[in-house]
């Protein structure tokens, strides 16, 4: 009765149409939203005993998924840039889930330097690690932003910083005997190409935010490269894109932009639904002995554009990779 109210008071004009056409949308897409293929309430993966590893957790995808981790009993490290945030981040958690069994990790995922001090410390305390999820990335930095190592900053947080660490933990994650690995990739990846000089703010020439869409691709062709070298382990390794949420990585974002996700937020996924299709690669039973896939956002396995499907570019940038983080490419 209220809507036929509404509607009856409407003065029918194109503005009057084109706000209908846009909440109809909007409730389109709320519902496609909830009417995910997975779902989570029929999911009965305990994870007690079980050591998990969340980089980016003090917000956004990465706390939804510490939660629901620490929900089924995980032991869960949350590997936060911002130790003040983290703590904030870490105490919400437990109070929700009402786990004692979080500990809270500090590293820049652009410095190798802090990538390297943390994987030490971690491995002095869990010598087993059962899941790792490679969630924290930037978007919205100018490309030619450099750290002090030489790095772009945001390559180096989008890709470099999950490639070292994941290949800092193998052994932890091989002791494990049975592990996953998760890396949060993006749909964006379709306007990204591989260039190995962009890693160090060279490399061919890239348009606005680019460098986020190229840097996900790597991530992409990382993890089919990774899952090449860990057959036969136990541990697996896949990518996602877990849709578009609304979270703080648009921060650097122009005002524009950031005024537009605002504006259509409505439309957009908040962090628990954000989380959901990154859960499904972490606790889906039927993915076990799956490796190597990207999954959209609906769950399902879906080809990255060409550059991530080629082995021969996906070793050569592993390679080129490993050398700038001076780590052992042989193997």
């Amino acid at each position: 009765m209220l809507l036929c109210s509404l509607l009856s008071t409407l003065a029918w004009g194109p503005s009057s149409v084109f706000l209908i056409l846009l909440l109809l949308l909007g409730l389109t897409v709320r519902i496609w939203q909830r009417s995910h293929p997975w779902d989570i309430q029929q999911c009965f993966t305990d994870l007690t005993g079980k050591t998990a590893v969340v980089t980016g957790a003090n917000s956004g995808i990465g706390k939804a998924v510490c939660q629901e981790l620490a929900r089924r009993g995980a032991r869960v490290i949350l590997a936060c840039r911002n130790r003040e945030h983290g703590q904030r981040a870490l105490a919400e958690i437990q109070a929700a889930s009402n786990s004692n069994q979080l500990l809270l990790g500090e590293v820049d995922l652009s410095s190798l330097v802090s990538i390297q001090s943390f994987a030490q410390w971690l491995l002095q305390k869990e010598p087993e690690i059962h899941l790792l999820i490679n969630n924290a990335g930037i978007c919205g930095i100018p490309h030619n932003t450099l750290t002090p190592e030489g790095l772009d900053v945001t390559f180096a947080t989008n890709y470099v910083g999950p490639f070292l660490l994941t290949n800092l933990l193998r052994g932890a994650l091989q002791k494990a005997g049975s592990a996953r690995v998760v890396n949060v990739s993006s749909s964006q990846q379709v306007h990204g190409y591989i260039d190995g000089e962009h890693l160090t703010g060279a490399g061919g020439p890239l348009t606005f935010n680019q460098n986020y869409c190229c840097s996900k691709l790597m991530l992409i062709s990382f993890t089919a490269e990774l899952a090449r070298r860990l057959q036969r382990t136990g541990v697996t390794v896949n990518s996602v894109h877990p849709g578009i949420v609304y979270t703080n990585i648009m921060r650097n974002l122009p005002w524009k932009y950031r005024f537009l996700f605002l504006l259509f937020s409505f439309f957009i996924k908040d962090p628990k639904q954000g989380a959901m299709p990154v859960l499904y690669l972490s606790l889906a039973q039927e993915l076990d002995g799956i490796s190597g896939k990207y999954f959209n956002s609906s769950c399902v396995i879906t080809l990255p554009t060409k550059p991530a499907q080629d082995p021969q570019v996906s070793k050569s940038l592993w390679n080129a990779t490993a050398q700038l983080t001076n780590l052992d490419k042989t193997d």
